[in-house]
């Protein structure tokens, strides 16, 4: 338990660390990676260098300063590192180290001025935050392994189906390689795969989302290839997946988690709302949600052209199929090739405003994954349609206010 002392001393140094929080979190790094190399493997590597996990973890830190006498309103900031930590198999021990660091680089940037007295409230702060996500993350790991199919960890599994999606998309279907079940999951959430890339000699991780029903014997994501342009490179991993992983080859797997999921058996409507690669969490919530003849499942999804839209057919069967499915597709730039009424519905960007008497259904929840920006225009959209904040849920690709 914090003293209301310390609680002080954090909320009055809070700005200091806020003005000087992209170097001492950049210190941080340098710190971390010098004593403990090992931990690359873990990070990834290109937030890294593009500078998204730094600036991410100084607003998280500000954050938690900021809210330090009510931490019950981070719940759900704070749930979702949890399981994001889980999936990346973060553990107890990785903890001390951490704030080792961290508290080093305060030091290491503050100077004098990071006294005793400050230090000492910030590691109390710390410490008190750690303990609050490992028990989090214990009672997840414990949950994942008491179900069937269940694990922690890394789990080997076998590529038994490589499919093109479109021209930068590509499903991969994974069954593990000991022949045992796997573990259900939550339509919309996501599994972590680590990969060795040769040209960093680093295991990476990344998360992609489930795009799939449960079905107890494999799991299904769909990546896109990241192809990197003058300001970044291309996707390590996506690229890795794309172009050189293939049927019979051996991946590893964490179990599947993630916040971001639908209420399988709620009868209310749900209204899916996706831009490009956004789509993949969607296809498994709108495929476990349509067996409900009773809900009413609207998905709206935005796509620049026929040559990058994932799974258009797959949607197009679905809605001609099942009464209680309507879609609607934005293409931004069509192709030549790419016939309105049958490939896409509206030319542009997405416009929930043109579409209020398809979407505005009584009691129905909003799920929105996309590019960030993408993602702020349709929150604008549907706040200024008076839909409720607890009724609109998000994803949020690559790292978040409080991702390391």
């Amino acid at each position: 338990m914090l003293t209301q002392r310390t609680k002080d001393v954090v909320k009055a140094t809070a700005p200091v660390l806020a003005q000087h929080g992209l170097p001492i979190i950049t210190r941080f790094y340098e710190r971390l990676f010098d004593a403990h190399p090992e931990l690359k493997n873990v990070f990834n590597v290109a937030h890294q260098n593009q500078g998204q996990q730094q600036q991410a973890l100084a607003r998280a830190v500000y954050a938690y300063a900021e809210n330090i006498e009510n931490p019950g309103s981070l719940a759900a900031v704070l749930k979702n590192i949890a399981n994001k930590h889980t999936s990346l198999d973060v553990r107890p021990e990785h903890y001390p180290i951490v704030g080792e660091h961290l508290l080093g680089a305060i030091k290491d940037v503050l100077g004098d001025a990071a006294n005793e007295e400050i230090i000492s409230a910030w590691a109390q702060a710390y410490g008190n935050l750690a303990d609050l996500l490992m028990g989090m993350e214990s009672e997840l790991r414990e949950n994942s392994t008491q179900q069937l199919g269940g694990w922690t960890g890394w789990r080997k599994f076998v590529v038994k189906e490589k499919r093109p999606e479109s021209s930068v998309i590509t499903s991969f279907v994974l069954e593990p390689a000991d022949g045992q079940p796997v573990v259900n999951f939550e339509p919309g959430q996501y599994i972590s795969i680590a990969v060795e890339v040769p040209s960093l000699q680093l295991q990476q991780i990344r998360q992609y989302s489930l795009s799939d029903m449960p079905n107890g014997r494999s799991y299904r994501i769909s990546v896109k290839r990241e192809d990197g342009d003058a300001s970044r490179p291309p996707g390590y991993v996506s690229s890795l997946l794309h172009e050189h992983v293939n049927v019979g080859d051996e991946v590893r797997l964490a179990a599947p988690y993630g916040t971001f999921y639908i209420d399988v058996h709620a009868k209310t409507p749900i209204v899916l709302i996706s831009g490009g690669v956004g789509l993949t969490p969607m296809v498994s919530m709108l495929k476990r949600a349509i067996q409900d003849p009773q809900r009413q499942v609207v998905f709206v999804h935005g796509a620049r052209n026929g040559a990058v839209h994932a799974m258009r057919d797959r949607l197009r069967q679905t809605a001609a199929t099942y009464a209680n499915f309507k879609a609607v597709v934005y293409y931004e730039n069509p192709l030549p090739g790419d016939v309105a009424g049958q490939d896409y519905d509206r030319a542009g960007f997405i416009d929930l405003n043109e579409l209020r008497d398809l979407i505005l259904l009584p009691d129905a929840d909003y799920y929105v994954c996309g590019p960030i920006q993408f993602m702020r225009l349709q929150h604008d959209a549907l706040r200024a349609m008076d839909i409720p904040e607890t009724r609109i849920h998000y994803e949020v690709f690559g790292p978040d206010l409080f991702e390391e």
